[in-house]
């Protein structure tokens, strides 16, 4: 059993380490991107493109869950290397793609008639805005047609395979497209050439590795009834997960659409340029939650549950320390960071970035939760993530109407706390874990005093040990570094002293760094 946790945590850091490494280099090249759009395209077009890639989130609800419900059904097969029943899980998910593409592509045809009325007080030319979207709808429909094996590495805590062989591609492309934008005459076109022809080559080496590592992948054949029917648990857990992926799509994508509604692309802009910064935390720890989820399918499996719930608490508060230590250095540092960045007339209000940090802590402590469910297959609270969707929209809605772009972000901090981040544990604890809820309850509070303790140190070191003065952007890093270092310490040494879960992290670090010696 331990050899088995050990693997586990190799894979997940594994993973992780490419995480990072991927999550540096594109968070680097995002900000010069952004950067380059400013300069020479300017703030308007850089708001169509954040309105089209929303625009397009909303086709790719569509998409109904099938991954996860494919991830969730890959676990056991994969497990015992089981191949023919994992090209049977496959071949499902590439008939259901398929389906969803086409009707993708019949919704996108209809919503760009709509483009003239959408963006009709534009400056810039109106064929931007279809040449955008289509740049993106065809990246968007190779993952269905083309790149949806990828679904067995991340079920099988390969995920750095992806990294290297696609997500790296399209770092090159967004270098590319920035040398475009400065040095070539008609620098956005280019961008939007760059676009298609790098989402094609990324495909192509996914591809590549996926047939090298799994070739009993290739060639499948036309799907059955019997294989479609033998595998209908499938269907069950998509339909489950439709009615949670309209939640998660409402607060991802709805938020950039309200705010151009009530404010203006430049608006939309200016807030996107923060997205950057906590977009590239979640997708940092979505890279890392992910490589972790199938170790946590395979030990539910297991059956164990005192190792189930020593694992929990032990993901939980490693996974606390670092979202406490990002969203502390983000207000602390951001505002600097921005000024030097594109200005400080592209700054948010302090409580606009209060929201959105309140916003993103919650969409980052709630992956522990929603990997556990995930492991467990537990979809069945389909009424809960409706009752999300309404409270955000409505909320959003009403609040933005009279208080902007902080009413609209409010409208989604307020649906995530009462349905992420109370309704999911309570479920999660009750209905598949079958454990008191107050376990969980007690656990979040110790760590939220340690933070807090955590914060009221870190914040009178600022103020009367060293002050942060970003002057330039070494000045920027070396002051990132000493936040980064003291709240670091402090939340480590605490959360230490009260969590039997931090102290078997830190025990099983240091066995795989002694073992490696």
């Amino acid at each position: 059993m331990e050899k088995m946790i050990e693997g586990r945590t190799y894979k997940g850091l594994r993973n992780g380490r490419y995480a990072i490494i991927l999550y540096l280099a594109t968070l680097i090249l995002g900000f010069f991107s952004r950067r380059a759009f400013i300069d020479n395209i300017g703030a308007e077009v850089l708001g169509m493109n954040a309105t089209a890639m929303n625009l397009l989130g909303f086709l790719n609800i569509a998409e109904l869950g099938i991954g996860s419900a494919v991830a969730f059904s890959l676990y056991k097969p994969l497990s015992e290397i089981n191949t023919e029943e994992i090209r049977e899980i496959v071949m499902v998910q590439g008939y259901l793609y398929k389906k969803i593409a086409y009707i993708i592509i019949g919704a996108a045809t209809v919503l760009m008639l709509f483009f003239p009325v959408i963006f009709n007080n534009i400056s810039f030319p109106l064929w931007y805005t279809f040449a955008t979207f289509s740049a993106y709808l065809y990246s968007s429909l190779l993952t269905y047609f083309v790149n949806y094996k990828q679904i067995v590495l991340t079920a099988n805590q390969e995920e750095y395979k992806i990294m290297y062989s696609y997500k790296s591609v399209l770092l090159f492309q967004s270098l590319c497209q920035i040398l475009a934008l400065y040095l070539l005459e008609n620098g956005y076109v280019w961008w939007l050439v760059i676009q298609f022809l790098f989402a094609t080559l990324a495909s192509l080496s996914l591809n590549y590795v996926i047939k090298r590592d799994y070739p009993y992948l290739r060639g499948l054949c036309k799907l059955s009834k019997e294989v479609y029917h033998k595998h209908k648990i499938i269907i069950t857990k998509t339909k489950q997960l439709f009615f949670h992926k309209i939640g998660a799509f409402v607060l991802e994508q709805s938020s950039p659409l309200i705010i151009f509604a009530y404010t203006s692309l430049t608006m939309v802009a200016i807030y996107t340029n923060y997205l950057l910064i906590t977009n590239g935390i979640l997708l940092l720890f979505g890279s890392v939650c992910n490589s972790v989820n199938a170790g946590i399918g395979n030990l539910v499996a297991e059956g164990d549950k005192k190792k189930i719930m020593g694992v929990f608490e032990e993901i939980f508060i490693i996974r606390f320390f670092f979202i406490s230590v990002s969203v502390y250095c983000i207000y602390v540092l951001s505002p600097s960071f921005v000024t030097l960045w594109v200005g400080d007339e592209y700054i948010l209000r302090n409580t606009t970035l209060l929201i959105m940090l309140g916003i993103l802590f919650i969409s980052l402590i709630r992956s522990t939760v929603d990997g556990f469910i995930n492991a467990y297959g537990a979809y069945q609270d389909i009424y809960a993530p409706v009752i999300e969707a309404m409270i955000s929209l409505s909320c959003a809605i009403a609040l933005g109407y009279k208080y902007g772009i902080d009413g609209v972000l409010s409208g989604m901090f307020i649906s995530q706390l009462l349905v992420i981040f109370m309704w999911k544990p309570y479920f999660l604890f009750k209905y598949a874990m079958r454990e008191s809820v107050s376990y969980y309850v007690l656990l979040l509070m110790k760590s939220a005093i340690a933070f807090s303790i955590s914060i009221a140190i870190s914040n009178y070191a600022i103020q009367n040990i060293f002050a942060i003065s970003s002057s330039n952007f070494f000045a920027w890093m070396f002051d990132a570094i000493k936040v980064t270092a003291l709240i670091s310490v402090i939340l480590f040494v605490l959360l230490y002293s009260i969590s039997d879960g931090m102290k078997a992290f830190a025990s099983r670090i240091y066995n795989l760094v002694r073992g490696g010696q």
